[in-house]
């Protein structure tokens, strides 16, 4: 990889944002209306939540008014015992109490019912925000990945779907059931007397401006810690993929050295953000206890002079700690909306990732013949840098068409083009005389066969992946397509032949026999039209003696691309374009070029000796 795709991916000496950086944070506002708008499929179900939630709250702040009344009615019973007459009410406490549990075991089941439903929320939430990425994916220019690290696209996907989800349980939970609750005691506070229940509400602005301060102190670190979970995913993706050419380079103290930048980026600022969120405990704390504190003097100093009764005092103490909770409840709830937030912000950066454009009213694709046209085709990757010049060019159907050149001078891109991985900058390309740009993309790339120098294959059995380019084959089709690439003798040596599971990393088989079943899997697929990026370049030489014969009878009648290096292969082309920086230098066939002594003769005598 070069230094300048090191540093698009962002994972090089060109990244603009080292591990060590704090990415400004962005609008937190847009990005809570924009996961509020994602949840609107469930507005119901969580409007049904939120009343549930408030109806177990408000039923549960009954509780400390009746075991007000019942402390009131056991303290005068005692003194009226003491002054001898009369004595507790034992059928009153009794009666109450059960009303109380009543009560209590409602307000739990409304509870219960909350939880069971705002779990399946978050559930269908999460499943449908994966099920938008992962068609997201396939809508997403190939340009964007070549720039991206598939770490961070992962980390996306799983990370951040998974912090959404979990916060936003938590989040809605208790803020929900922590406003009825405010609200609620409030409410009864005010009903045992106002005076205290205004000095215990001069503590909110306090806490409320502690908690701002934090809140905006902290909000960087988070989506700085999201920021480099990604890039952390994307260096252990990365290393793992290609660990063995790190230990063969003997770079793994570097490899070493780069996780742990990261990693103490990513350190120093989830150690940050979890510091200020756990700053608000104390901070709440400390403005509870000086709620409590108000309670007693004023609370002691109206009891003395009989305005207020014990049991409501004791009430009022309980409803001084069960209106602190819910501040508190929210002090910890704003890391949690940060860290939402955060989450939220990069899921929604991926889904709106500008897409590829389909026309609209394309036609259908009919029986090709196979006649490819280049017109004046003008590309770079770049605007910039343009690698692709004025290309123009016609194949005729059957015809094979052999590509060479040195690297760098556009082989590769043209294959890109082609396939519609990238649109040209001007100019178009052209099947049958119809223009590429005017058909879907799955349209397009439908007349298309690949086998490409990169290998690709996934996690299933040999079959299936030698199927994959068509699913409805049969065992038989499969097996006569393997049969032809010469890949059938080492698939039978291998346990379990056929059903052998390739696993995860591909690598329980050898490159070349990965190539191999590209090849037969393009032999199966049966297009039109071929596409061969170096599809023999991890072969042996006699296996690829076979796989050009077997390739011969595949591209009779099929128009061909053929790239490669080794010129031994493409000898009997019926035209050979050299390339040179974008442009075509010598067209031909083998015999017409080696007789101009050009370019293509300098590059195939530097393989061979000269007869």
């Amino acid at each position: 990889m070069s230094e300048r795709q090191r540093a698009e991916r962002g994972r090089g000496p060109g990244n603009r944002h080292g591990p060590g950086a704090v990415e400004k944070p962005k609008n937190f506002k847009a990005a809570f209306r924009r996961l509020t708008q994602a949840l609107h499929p469930w507005k119901g179900w969580l409007l049904l939540c939120g009343v549930l939630s408030a109806l177990s709250a408000v039923i549960g702040i009954f509780g400390p008014k009746i075991t007000g009344q019942v402390t009131t009615a056991i303290f005068e019973g005692l003194l009226l015992r003491v002054r001898g007459g009369g004595g507790i009410d034992f059928a009153f406490i009794g009666r109450t109490l059960l009303f109380l549990l009543g009560l209590y075991l409602l307000s739990a089941l409304f509870s219960f019912f909350m939880h069971r439903l705002i779990a399946r929320v978050t559930a269908d939430f999460s499943f449908s925000l994966r099920q938008g990425i992962g068609e997201k994916i396939h809508r997403v220019p190939a340009g964007y990945f070549e720039k991206t690290a598939v770490g961070d696209v992962l980390s996306r996907i799983t990370n951040d779907v998974d912090s959404v989800s979990q916060n936003l349980n938590n989040v809605f939970t208790q803020l929900i059931s922590g406003l009825a609750t405010l609200v609620g005691v409030t409410a009864m506070m005010f009903t045992i007397s106002p005076l205290m229940a205004a000095l215990v509400l001069l503590v909110v602005p306090v806490s409320m401006v502690l908690a701002r301060v934090i809140f905006t102190g902290s909000q960087k670190y988070f989506k700085a810690q999201q920021r480099q979970l990604g890039e952390l995913s994307g260096q252990v993706e990365e290393t793992f993929s290609g660990h063995q050419v790190v230990q063969a380079f003997r770079q793994e103290s570097a490899a070493v050295a780069r996780f742990e930048e990261t990693n103490g980026a990513l350190y120093e600022s989830a150690w940050k953000s979890q510091f200020f969120t756990s700053l608000m405990h104390p901070i709440m704390t400390f403005v509870g206890n000086l709620g409590y504190l108000l309670v007693v003097v004023f609370g002691a100093a109206q009891a003395a002079v009989g305005r207020i009764s014990v049991g409501d005092i004791q009430a009022f103490i309980q409803y001084v700690r069960n209106f602190m909770q819910p501040l508190m409840s929210f002090a910890q709830v704003t890391g949690q909306i940060q860290t939402m937030a955060a989450a939220a912000e990069r899921v929604f950066e991926f889904m709106d990732v500008e897409e590829e454009s389909e026309p609209e009213n394309a036609p259908a694709l009919g029986p090709v013949k196979g006649r490819v046209c280049f017109e004046h085709v003008r590309f770079g990757y770049d605007p910039g840098t343009i690698v692709i010049q004025d290309f123009s060019l016609c194949v005729q159907p059957g015809q094979t068409c052999a590509i060479v050149g040195e690297t760098g001078s556009g082989k590769t891109t043209l294959v890109k083009l082609l396939m519609r991985f990238y649109e040209p900058l001007s100019g178009r390309i052209t099947l049958d005389g119809t223009d590429l740009a005017t058909l879907t993309r799955r349209e397009a790339r439908s007349a298309f066969g690949m086998v490409l120098q990169d290998t690709w294959l996934f996690s299933g059995s040999i079959l299936e992946n030698i199927r994959y380019g068509r699913p409805d084959a049969t065992d038989e089709e499969v097996k006569a397509a393997a049969a032809g690439a010469h890949a059938e003798h080492f698939i039978l040596t291998q346990p379990g032949g056929y059903q052998m599971e390739i696993n995860e990393e591909a690598d329980n088989v050898s490159s070349g026999q990965k190539q191999l079943l590209t090849i037969a899997r393009a032999m199966l697929a049966d297009k039109p039209v071929l596409i061969l990026d170096e599809a023999t370049s991890n072969v042996d030489t006699l296996t690829e003696h076979r796989i050009q014969e077997a390739m011969r009878r595949l591209m009779k009648g099929r128009t061909s691309f053929v790239i490669a290096h080794r010129l031994s292969t493409i000898r009997g082309a019926d035209l050979i374009l050299v390339m040179h920086q974008g442009e075509i230098a010598e067209h031909g066939t083998h015999e017409e070029l080696m007789r101009k002594g050009g370019r293509y003769k300098e590059l195939y005598e530097s393989q061979f000796e000269p007869a």
